[in-house]
């Protein structure tokens, strides 16, 4: 059984991913490449490294720390900082993250991305916050990234949660197979689900993925009594339109029990600065984010349907953290 793997960020009194306060352990590595992700730096299995220009006063400390001459030489800082500019310290054809780069910037400008833990090391940084969970019926969420693609580091996490006393949250997008993900969620109190695009043409094109397992597996749990809060992601042009909620309502109300919450999520483009970051180009990052006011008719649609709905909810801070 894996001993540690990568965390791009342990998140804590986070108040939107599950109930009461909770400590949110983001792993990296995810098997979807959705096209409007809010934490790109979780979707590698590898360490990367932020270059965050604004830091960056082009002092060469790196280019001579380098031993694959994987650096770009410095130039005028302004001129790096320009809108528009295509200059990126790090030639990521070369770089094979040796992090030596990181380690002898003295302004912050590079930062490692992922950090090795192991199951001990987490679960000292969450138990730092028990008073919080026991005030809040709050706790741990393990979150990614996809927690289904660290399987046996995920499972021995919760169950050593679970050994201490800590309420349990799975955040997945459900795509894996059933066998895993019922292993899983059998140690989870609450299952944060998401449900990208229900048209499984429109869903590949935005993920990368079929949604057939998503569906699957969002049947299966209902059928074992799972707490599951269920978010619906609205992307303008895919999903903003009351006929596609029509029809995300129907799939509801066909399922064999009950969805506990459904939390309808606006885009927002807040995050564009990490794929600027990570030195990646995002489309979407040009779409104008969606105004919670403007998606009350989609949520009346659900109240009217009887179902448990909000708009933002759980995961709707995690969407907005820019590390």
């Amino acid at each position: 059984m894996t001993n540690e793997t990568l965390i791009t960020q342990i998140q804590r009194f986070s108040v939107n991913d599950g109930p009461g306060f909770r400590t949110n352990i983001f792993l990296k590595g995810c098997n979807l490449k959705c096209s409007w992700c809010h934490n790109p730096e979780t979707q590698s299995t590898d360490k990367e490294i932020y270059w965050k220009k604004r830091l960056c006063v082009q002092c060469g400390e790196c280019l001579g720390a380098c031993p694959l001459e994987a650096i770009n030489p410095p130039i005028d800082p302004a001129s790096a900082q320009e809108e528009g500019s295509t200059y990126y310290k790090i030639i990521k054809s070369r770089c094979d993250n040796c992090m030596e780069c990181v380690e002898v910037c003295s302004y912050g400008a590079l930062e490692a991305v992922g950090q090795a833990m192991t199951v001990e090391e987490i679960l000292k940084e969450v138990e730092s916050d028990m008073l919080f969970y026991k005030n809040s019926d709050g706790g741990m969420t393990i979150s990614g990234g996809e927690p289904t693609q660290h399987k046996n580091f995920a499972l021995k996490l919760m169950e050593a949660g679970k050994e201490r006393g800590i309420h349990i949250c799975l955040d997945t997008s459900g795509h894996c197979q059933w066998a895993d993900l019922y292993a899983l969620a059998r140690n989870a109190e609450v299952i944060l689900y998401d449900l990208k695009h229900l048209d499984d043409a429109i869903h590949r094109k935005l993920t990368g993925v079929s949604n057939k397992l998503i569906l699957e597996n969002l049947i299966h749990l209902v059928e074992i009594g799972t707490e599951i809060w269920l978010r619906i992601i609205v992307i303008p042009e895919h999903s903003i339109s009351l006929d596609y909620h029509r029809r995300c309502i129907e799939l509801l109300k066909s399922l064999p029990g009950e969805v506990k919450r459904i939390d309808i999520i606006p885009f927002h483009n807040w995050c564009e600065d990490k794929y600027g970051w990570l030195g990646r180009n995002w489309p979407m990052g040009e779409l104008e984010s969606v105004d919670p006011s403007d998606i009350q008719p989609i949520l009346d649609h659900y109240l009217e349907a009887g179902l448990n709905a909000t708009i933002g909810g759980s995961g709707f801070e995690k969407a907005k953290q820019i590390a």
